[in-house]
């Protein structure tokens, strides 16, 4: 086939399908985009029993958190505090606080404006079923995070 008959077959082609060529490539920007990260999250951070010390997983995860959304903006960040249901109620309340101010200190140390933090201690309100059975995994720091990509 000769290069006329191509260009003549490629113009055909392009007037059946109804699409229209505005130079040798078309401009997809408007018509793909790349997913984000920087969007609302939650995510969780387990403790040792009774302590407000962050484990190395802890860090970790702290860790690239941080780094996945140093790009993004971020305008709030809840951090919720919570205590198993073994203990006085006291006690699990302030352990709680101090798992909440942990977490959102490591999370301003790793670039997170504090300003963004809203803390809250759980304690150990529901830790405990109506029939006395105690929930699991309670010894942790919720965290949600609404970010937004940068304009």
């Amino acid at each position: 086939m000769t290069k006329s008959g191509i260009l003549l077959l490629c113009a055909a082609a392009t007037v059946i399908s109804g699409c229209t060529i505005t130079g040798p490539f078309r401009d997809r920007s408007q018509l793909v985009t790349s997913p984000t990260h920087c969007s609302s999250q939650a995510f969780d951070i387990y403790f040792a029993e009774a302590e407000a010390r962050l484990t190395e997983s802890a860090r970790e995860a702290i860790g690239l958190t941080a780094a996945r959304l140093q790009d993004c903006d971020i305008r709030s960040v809840r951090v919720v505090g919570l205590a198993s249901g073994t203990g006085d109620s006291e006690t699990n309340r302030v352990l709680s606080e101090q798992r909440a101010a942990t977490v959102r200190d490591a999370l301003a140390s790793a670039g997170w404006p504090a300003p963004a933090f809203e803390v809250e201690a759980g304690g150990d309100a529901g830790a405990v079923s109506a029939d006395g059975v105690s929930q699991p995994l309670r010894r942790r720091t919720e965290v949600l995070v609404e970010a937004l990509p940068r304009r």
